[in-house]
Parts: structure tokens; sequence; C-alpha cells
């Protein structure tokens, strides 16, 4: 019998003994050797120990340390900015876009600061979502339907991430399908989806989405919106995504639009400085139908010009949909 040593090596990332053979490490699940060589490059500056999965989040910490402030999406018929914000050391926002022939799909998720990991659950929510959106429209279901079963399944996403507590990973969602008749959007927590447009012939611009939030139950109960905006708990959320959370029960609404205009969803990093409908008409247009992701990118700035106390992510769809390429 011949005994066989394997040779052995550090992992790259944390120090851990690893094995030649091994494509990860069991430590910190850098990737190894050739078998992954972009992850061991990409190492999180913010923990120091781990690297950054596919979607840009710490395999330890959980966070997205080494990106840019900003990021962009630019699928030419729509477009997202996510930025970090003035005062937030990381991003915990996060957006995703598809386009499915002549349908597109939009989300936006906003990490519940108070909560850990609080990035990989907007991130897990928004991809999630979006690839269901994309799957079920596909098999011919219905757009409402299928954003109930999208919410859902990222709703189980994030309930995924870790067991009920004060910190369970968790988040807010809104998403948009647009289609060339009609739009249906969805939402839990108090990320907005808004109709806007400057067309005096077509709907009025107006907010789409229904809050879940203190603030939001005030106003139902005849609070007007400015005393009721005004409390130190209006913000607070009393429905979200994560494994402390209710049953998921989305709002839903679908309506369609007799005019051109643009689909807007934003997080509050946004709306808190421009929540009405008419002031995002004013600043998103006339750019808004022809260049959705210089609006997108326009009303990040203007956001972090007031204040920029949050992350903010704008994601804009002009309707009907403009016929162009997306840009390189």
């Amino acid at each position: 019998m011949t005994a066989t040593t394997e040779e052995t090596a550090g992992c790259p990332a944390c120090g851990a003994r690893v094995l030649a053979a091994d494509r990860f490490c069991e430590d910190c699940g850098a990737g190894l050797g050739t078998h992954d060589t972009e992850s061991v490059a990409a190492q999180c500056l913010s923990c120091a120990t781990g690297t950054l999965d596919a979607n840009g989040c710490c395999r330890v910490c959980g966070r997205q340390p080494a990106v840019a402030d900003r990021r962009k999406l630019d699928l030419g018929a729509l477009a997202a900015v996510t930025d970090r914000g003035k005062r937030h050391a990381h991003n915990e926002d996060a957006t995703a876009l598809r386009v499915l022939d002549a349908t597109r799909i939009l989300v936006v998720c906003d990490g519940v600061s108070s909560s850990d990991h609080a990035a990989t659950a907007a991130d897990r929510a928004a991809a999630t979502a979006a690839d269901r959106l994309t799957t079920e429209l596909s098999r011919g279901v219905g757009s409402e339907a299928a954003t109930i079963r999208a919410i859902g399944a990222a709703a189980d996403a994030v309930a995924a991430l870790g067991e009920s507590g004060d910190r369970t990973p968790s988040c807010t969602i809104v998403t948009a399908v647009v289609t060339p008749s009609a739009v249906t959007v969805g939402s839990i927590g108090d990320s907005r989806a808004y109709w806007l447009s400057t067309d005096p012939a077509a709907l009025p611009p107006r907010r789409v989405s229904i809050d879940d939030s203190v603030a939001a139950g005030l106003m139902e109960l005849g609070v007007d919106e400015t005393t009721a905006m005004s409390m130190p708990t209006a913000h607070t959320l009393t429905a979200w995504l994560g494994a402390d959370a209710d049953a998921v029960r989305p709002h839903i609404l679908t309506f369609a639009p007799d005019g051109p205009g643009a689909v807007l969803l934003c997080s509050d990093g946004l709306w808190n400085y421009f929540p009405t409908a008419a002031a995002l008409t004013e600043l998103a247009f006339p750019d808004a139908r022809a260049a959705p992701l210089a609006t997108a990118h326009r009303l990040a700035d203007l956001a972090l010009a007031a204040g920029g106390s949050d992350n903010i992510t704008v994601a804009v769809a002009p309707f009907p949909s403009p016929s162009r390429s997306p840009r390189p």
C-alpha cells in the first residue's frame, strides 16, 4: 500500500489550509486556483476576510464593499441607477431589469438597514423577482398572477437567508411589468412606483403603489399626509420581505396609460425628497421618454444635492417603449 499526501496551501483570501484539488475554501468560500480566479482577486474590503460572489456580495459579511458608489443598468428601452448616497458606508439597495419581447420588467428593492445582510436581502429579492417574472410571463401567465408569484418567490429567497429575529435579513420590493398596452405594479414595503406624464390628454401623473408604513396606516385612518409624514415613526415598515415577515400579500395594481409617459420605480432615497408625482414629472421630463438612463442619473443627482441621506435607486421605463438598441 502506498500512502499519498495531497499538496496543501493557504487560502489566498483568509489563509486557511486548503488542498490542491479544492475549488473553494471551506472557511470563507473563496474560489481557488484556476477554477475561480476572479473570486480570488475580488477580496472584500470591508471585513478583509471574505471574497465577493457573482453578485458582488461578500461571502462572509454579506456586504457589497468593492463596488463603485454608483452603478447603472441600461437596456435601451429601460434603465436604472443605484447610488450609495452621502451618509451610508454601503449601498443596500438593489435593482434588476429584464426585457421579454415587447414586455419590460423592472424591480427595485431596499434593504432594511436595521437588519443584518440587508444588501444581500435586497440583491437576492431583486434578482429572484425579475427572473421569476420573466419565467412566468414567458409561459403565458398574466401580469398580475406573475407578479404575485414573483414577489412570493422573492419573499422565500429572502426568508431563506436567516431565521426570524430582531436583525434577520429584510428588504422592501416594488416591481413593474410594462407591456405595450398596460402596466402592472406590485409592492411590499415603501419602495414606490409612479406614472409620470406631461401629456394633457393622457392619464395624469400619480403614485401607483401603496406604502406599507406607519404613515400610510395613519393616513388610512384620516390623518392628513403632512402630519402623518412628520411623525417620528412615519417610515417604520408594517410589511416587508424576511423570515420574520407576515404572510406575503403584495399590493397589485394594473392600469392602461392612454398616452405617452414613463413608469418610474424608486427607493425612499429619492422620494423622501420628491414625494409627489407632479414634482418627479417636472424633474424627469422632457428626457424621460427619450433618455431613461440620463433621467435616472439626473434624479439620483438631485437626491444627492437635496441631502443624499439614504441609498438612492431609480428605474425608468418610457411608455410606449422607444425603438432603440441598448447603449454600448
